[in-house]
């Protein structure tokens, strides 16, 4: 047994493929991960398995490896970006006779170092509380059976179990502040939907560039720096578009790969402003080479929120870095795909105001006959709770048949919240007329 040190920034860093070659950008990343958490590195530890360990993730003589030059370098740490089990993560704090923590311990405490508002620090502390539940069980030796004695003999209760009896309560007492917390954000949004402002959240990888491009929108002075999850609160600010338009941006923690699942469930509230979005403004590094892999880890995230069905352009930011000149692409339907720019220099910024504003503009309005089975009665009630139904019957068949009115962005929203599938009822946009979409039903 031994006592875990309390304090200490000198670090390993250990890398281990598995299955799969470790690529120079995960490389990188890691590295970045651990200097963003103020580490000193001193070393590190790479190799290939073709499965992890059972008992220390990596192999016998990797760790021995890993020992060696943690007394050689008088570690205090050693960082795996991998995520381990909390029986791994015992039995190499054990052998090693230093602390370990795993990608998403190392993530969960970049985030703690960043967390400034009141939301932001109680979702972190909730975070990190949910990954440490499963951990408890480690190598302090004050989780002994509590002695009896005089006067307190009885059934006993170890420390271990106490432990988690008050991680239980203030995992509770932190939900129950954030359910408040969500609570408001709902008003305000409601609020805003009554006044008819719509959306447009900021997404994308760490360290593209969102914050750089939202001072330039806004004219705002959220912190800025060239490191990863520099920016973690949200921040919203109104923006005038021009021509009567008008909106509200909405910047957001940067994505990752492998983002911890104790981190989305935390953040709920905070990406419950990209799912409620009425357009995501994809922000991507245009000089980075793995820009593609990028593309695609932010787009799993957005899936795995739940807004993956709206709209979104890909803005590529730091076309200075590279030979690419200010423009606007086309999809084949001729909507707005992507919009080149330079958020450092201010290029291109006037085209994303132009592709925003035409965005915003084109598909607004869900309109159209849609056609509902006994079963989706929650979704019939809630169209009327939006007062967006002007016409309601019943078919031959026994189902509804209803004409409607309302906002594309909360029709989308009312189909996720009631688990209505919006493909089923076949929405196609309309590029004609006044640029209705029209909703038909497939039967």
């Amino acid at each position: 047994m031994f006592e875990r040190p309390k304090l200490g920034e000198r670090a390993v860093l250990v890398q281990v493929s598995v299955g799969e070659r470790v690529s120079e950008e995960q490389v990188h990343e890691f590295r970045e991960l651990a200097l963003s958490a103020g580490a000193d590195i001193r070393g590190s530890v790479s190799g290939s398995r073709v499965s992890p360990n059972p008992r220390f993730f990596i192999g016998s003589g990797k760790v021995a490896q890993v020992k060696a030059l943690v007394e050689e370098q008088q570690v205090d740490l050693v960082l795996f970006d991998h995520d381990l089990s909390p029986s791994q993560e015992r039995n190499l704090e054990k052998e090693l006779r230093c602390r370990v923590l795993d990608r998403s311990g190392l993530i969960l405490d970049i985030f703690a170092q960043r967390a400034r508002s009141f939301e932001g620090k109680l979702q972190v502390e909730l975070a990190q509380l949910e990954h440490l539940s499963t951990r408890l069980v480690r190598g302090w030796t004050h989780l002994e059976r509590q002695k009896g004695g005089i006067g307190l003999r009885g059934p006993g209760e170890t420390q271990l179990e106490t432990d988690r009896r008050l991680l239980a309560q203030r995992i509770k007492q932190l939900n129950r502040r954030l359910e408040r917390v969500r609570h408001q954000r709902e008003q305000g949004r409601r609020t805003r939907r009554r006044a008819d402002i719509q959306t447009v959240s900021l997404v994308g990888y760490t360290n593209a560039g969102k914050s750089t491009l939202f001072n330039l929108l806004t004219e705002s002075g959220v912190y800025v720096a060239d490191q990863l999850f520099a920016t973690l609160d949200p921040t919203l600010r109104r923006v005038d578009l021009g021509q009567g338009q008008r909106m509200i941006l909405a910047d957001t923690v940067g994505f990752v790969r492998q983002l911890p699942h104790e981190l989305v469930e935390a953040f709920r509230s905070t990406l419950q402003e990209t799912r409620e979005a009425d357009l995501l403004l994809h922000v991507i590094d245009a000089s980075d080479q793995n820009r593609r892999d990028r593309i695609s880890q932010v787009n799993q995230v957005i899936a795995e929120i739940g807004a993956a069905d709206i709209r979104q352009i890909e803005v590529f930011n730091k076309i200075d870095l590279i030979d690419e000149a200010p423009r606007i692409q086309r999809d084949e339907d001729g909507g707005i795909a992507r919009v080149w720019l330079s958020a450092a220099d201010g290029k291109g910024i006037e085209l994303l105001i132009d592709a925003v504003r035409e965005s915003l503009s084109d598909g607004n309005v869900a309109h159209g006959r849609i056609r509902l089975r006994p079963s989706e009665a929650r979704f019939r009630a809630s169209l009327y709770e939006e007062d967006a139904v002007m016409a309601d019957e019943v078919d031959e068949t026994g189902r509804w048949v209803l004409d409607i009115s309302l906002p594309r962005r909360r029709f989308l929203s009312l189909c996720r919240r009631d688990d209505v599938d919006p493909e089923r009822l076949d929405i196609r946009p309309c590029r004609v007329g006044n640029g209705y979409l029209q909703s038909r039903t497939v039967a």
